[in-house]
Parts: C-alpha cells; structure tokens; sequence
C-alpha cells in the first residue's frame, strides 16, 4: 500500500503561481512513476503530468506543457508539481496518483491521494 497526502492548493489569480506536494507513505517510492490530474466540477478527471521513477521521464497534457513543471525528491518521498502562468481554467481538485509506469492513463495508477484544491480568480 502507498498512502498519498496532496497540499499546497489554494486560490490564486490568474497569472500567479502555485506549487503543490503530495507526500508518499508505505512502500518504496522511488519503485513508483507518479501521475498529477484533475477534475473541475462537472467534468472527468483529467490527465495533467506523469514522471518516471528516477525524474528522467516526464510527460504533460497539451493544456498545461510549458507552464506546469512535475519533479520528484525520492530523499523526501515527495512529488511536486509547480503551476505557473495560472487560469481560471485550471481551477479543479488536484490529485496525485502512484502507479508502475508512466503514462496519461488515469485506471493504470494504483494509489490516490485524496486531493487538494486549486481555484484560480480572473
């Protein structure tokens, strides 16, 4: 089992920046790629950014490539995900996921966290 712990959320506006951590427990966390989505009221839940167990491979949906940046600190059993150039459309419920491999796939991950919460204001 992987317990995952997500902060960081909160309200900013658009424009601004965010960074969010999810905290990992249980097994070895460097064993794991790890996965961030999200899901905005109303809508599935959606792919944003995945990295590979040792950070050498990423991958990002097309809304947020180039402005959302997903690392990992294996020392901390931490996945981050900072967020810049925020807008109003990023506004969601934030999750982190642990899964075997990297990938947009959000039924491939086996662990979630329960989710933080990032509104972005125009």
């Amino acid at each position: 089992q992987v317990q995952l712990v997500e902060s960081g959320g909160g309200l900013v506006q658009a424009g601004g920046s965010l960074k969010l951590s999810c905290a990992a427990s249980g097994r070895t966390f460097s064993d794991y790629a790890m996965g961030w989505f999200r899901q905005a009221p109303g809508k599935e839940r959606e792919f944003v950014a995945a990295i590979g167990w040792s950070g050498g491979s990423t991958k990002y949906a097309d809304s947020v490539n180039g402005r959302f940046t997903i690392s990992r600190d294996n020392a901390k059993n931490t996945v981050y995900l900072q967020m810049n150039s925020l807008k109003p459309e990023d506004t969601a419920l934030y999750y982190c996921a642990a899964g075997r491999v990297v990938t947009t796939i959000s039924r491939l991950y086996n662990y979630w966290g329960q989710g933080t919460q990032v509104t972005v204001s125009s």
